[in-house]
């Protein structure tokens, strides 16, 4: 047995206490060195939601105004288009109605048959741009002092339709009323025929040469058909 001074055993203890302290010291010193760099995931971040917008608008998915395909506003004042006689579209230039200003108007040529007299009342485009008539126009006789003679001409049933009118074009509508002498209805004789354009409230000024109107009794009436185009039947 070898013997082993106290003082070196003393100092062996010591060395080791020191070394088991120096390894708990590393172990606990709350560094991992051993811990795996933080991973980054790639995607798109969601767009962030402005809090200002309300619940409808954030929600809805639609504008408050229509667009065309390609991103243009609608204006909700556009001109109609229509389709022209090539197949393509035209537009209608706004305000294109016939004005009394620019017509010209005329009694045609009497066409009588079974008791009846019937005047074609005729509006001609006097002006020097395209325009359109729709539905009826007004009328009255007049005697020579200006006034009137008989109750406003009543409106035959019918559907309008929009008369385009180039220069020098023209419409008409069907004046009618029965043959006073058949009916026995009262008459007057008128000098002149006020014609008013549809839509318009000045008339135009027409001398009236078909003789004596029923202007009362149960046979005085008088009816307008609807515009349509050219002169006459």
């Amino acid at each position: 047995m070898v013997y082993t001074p106290r003082s070196t055993r003393h100092g062996a203890l010591l060395v080791g206490t020191v070394a088991v302290l120096g390894l708990l010291t590393a172990c606990g010193n709350g560094k991992d060195v051993h811990s795996a760099p933080p991973v980054t995931a790639s995607g798109t971040a969601a767009p962030a939601t402005d809090a200002s917008k309300s619940p409808a608008s954030a929600t809805s998915g639609t504008s408050a105004a229509a667009s065309t395909p390609t991103g243009s506003p609608v204006s909700p004042s556009a001109p109609a288009t229509t389709a022209s006689p090539g197949g393509g579209k035209t537009t209608a230039a706004a305000g294109s109605r016939c004005h009394t200003s620019e017509l010209g108007a005329s009694v045609g040529r009497n066409d009588p048959g079974a008791g009846q007299e019937n005047f074609p009342l005729v509006l001609t485009n006097k002006s020097a741009r395209t325009c359109t008539l729709r539905g009826y126009p007004g009328a009255a006789f007049v005697n020579g002092s200006g006034t009137q003679l008989g109750p406003d001409p009543r409106r035959e049933p019918g559907s309008p339709v929009t008369v385009t009118l180039k220069p020098g074009q023209s419409a008409w509508a069907g004046l009618t009323f029965s043959n006073p002498e058949i009916s026995g209805a009262k008459t007057g004789t008128p000098t002149s025929l006020l014609l008013t354009p549809p839509d318009e409230l000045d008339h135009l000024t027409v001398a009236w040469s078909g003789g004596p109107v029923p202007v009362s009794g149960s046979s005085s009436s008088v009816s307008l058909s609807v515009l349509a185009p050219g002169t006459g039947p």
